[in-house]
């Protein structure tokens, strides 16, 4: 697939076509911006592209006062969650209907 910037001047569309692109090359045109197709699938390429930078990553290094807060954290919300849950009736058993 290739990708072809363009701009809109005076009511038309100017497009720098790619050398590579035939005369007669069918071209879909789409209107938008950044519009990408989430449903093609992903190219043996690109899996592979993305497993090697993951091979990458070097850990996450969290300061351990840091990472007491974060856990601090994340029971205050879990804590929120159950709260609301109740409040809302949905913590009250299996079944349970309001």
């Amino acid at each position: 697939m290739t990708t072809v910037r363009t701009v809109i001047h005076d009511r038309r569309i100017e497009v720098l076509v790619p050398d590579d692109l035939a005369d007669g090359t069918a071209v879909v045109l789409t209107i938008g911006t950044d519009v990408a197709d989430d449903d093609a699938p992903i190219s043996p390429e690109e899996i592979a592209r993305v497993l090697a930078a993951m091979t990458r990553l070097q850990p996450l290094e969290i300061p351990e006062d840091v990472a007491a807060d974060l856990d601090a954290w994340e029971r205050r919300l879990n804590q929120r969650g159950i709260d609301r849950a109740e409040e809302d009736g949905e913590g009250e058993g299996e079944g349970a209907t309001r």
